[in-house]
């Protein structure tokens, strides 16, 4: 029988503590007891990057956010999806997270973090969205298990009404807010479309054996 390891501590800024646990060949990022992301299930997170990838293969040299690194499943879709013009901003508050990429995940990391069309910037997503003028084709966020705050409190600003607005002003002409979740939440459906997006709901498998638990990604296109 394997046993747990505990690989690591982490406290995310104004927020919770994380703990990265190794069982096997394979690693989850534990908020508590509850697990925030697994290398056992990850299809939905790369279904984040590679639908919102094809929502935008028309643009020649298109400029990607993403809101967290988290285990770089998103990312390294992403890289996979875009041709050499592309440049993608990750960012990443809590600094363990990317010692650990390139510490003992650093096999699953497979060098993304040193792609030269990667910047890794240790700020705020939100800050990012707040100081942008249309600067980006698509913004993925995946820092929560939700549209509400759970690893910090502060989190709940980027899906609220306000929140969204600086997305949207951030976002070129027919740019993407792309959100993942792990739970449907039609009041924030609602919400998107109150802002004045056109929202599109997907739901994908969290494996990519087409099973696992289902999670929701909200595609919402800037007019």
């Amino acid at each position: 029988m394997i046993d747990d390891v505990v690989l690591g501590h982490a406290t995310v800024p104004d927020g919770v503590e994380l703990r990265l646990v190794q069982h096997g060949t394979n690693f989850t990022i534990l908020l508590e007891d509850n697990e925030l992301m697994s290398t056992r299930a990850n299809a939905s997170e790369e279904a984040l990057a590679v639908m919102t990838c094809e929502k935008i293969a028309d643009r020649r040299a298109p400029q990607l956010l993403i809101g967290g690194y988290g285990m770089g499943f998103t990312l390294r879709a992403a890289l996979a999806a875009l041709a050499g013009e592309a440049s993608v901003v990750v960012a990443e508050i809590v600094p363990e997270i990317l010692t650990w990429a390139r510490g003992p995940m650093q096999e699953i990391t497979d060098g993304c973090l040193d792609d030269p069309r990667v910047h890794v910037v240790g700020e705020d997503v939100a800050l990012l969205i707040d100081s942008a003028w249309e600067a980006y084709d698509a913004i993925l966020l995946d820092v929560d298990n939700g549209p509400e705050g759970l690893t910090r409190q502060l989190n709940d600003g980027l899906y609220s009404v306000p929140g969204l607005q600086r997305a949207m002003l951030a976002l070129r002409p027919r740019g993407i807010l792309a959100i993942w979740s792990a739970f449907p939440e039609p009041a924030f459906t609602q919400r998107l479309r109150d802002v004045g997006f056109e929202v599109t709901e997907t739901q994908v498998r969290a494996r990519a054996n087409n099973k696992g638990f289902r999670h929701v990604i909200w595609f919402a296109h800037k007019p």
